[in-house]
């Protein structure tokens, strides 16, 4: 079986570098510290909202993958989603990103 990096660990240094490149990371719903699961909203300049979260793959692997996007017409629903996410799993940290291209730094995530 593969290590995992803690939680708080892989949300901090995905913080700094959105930090670093000049955009706005928080944490919106804080896990579990060591094995917390982890689900990232991009977003930029407030919108375009697309939640992404690690799903497992065939080869028994988790990747994030797209699971939500907010438009003008769901934006309740997205919101909801995503209260509901917190209440499903008490262990799940929500981190938004506000950056152009946020999904590369999903991408540097994956294991």
């Amino acid at each position: 079986m593969e290590a995992r990096l803690p939680t708080h660990l892989e949300v901090s240094g995905l913080i700094r570098a959105v930090e670093a490149a000049g955009g706005f990371a928080t944490v919106i719903s804080r896990g579990h510290r060591e094995a917390g699961t982890l689900a990232v909203l991009t977003m930029e300049r407030g919108g375009n909202a697309r939640l992404h979260e690690r799903m497992p793959q065939l080869d028994g692997s988790r990747s994030f993958t797209c699971t939500r996007e907010e438009t003008s017409e769901n934006k309740e629903d997205f919101s909801e989603y995503l209260v509901r996410r917190g209440v499903q799993d008490p262990d799940l940290w929500i981190v938004e990103l506000d950056v152009p291209d946020g999904e590369r730094f999903i991408a540097a995530l994956q294991h």
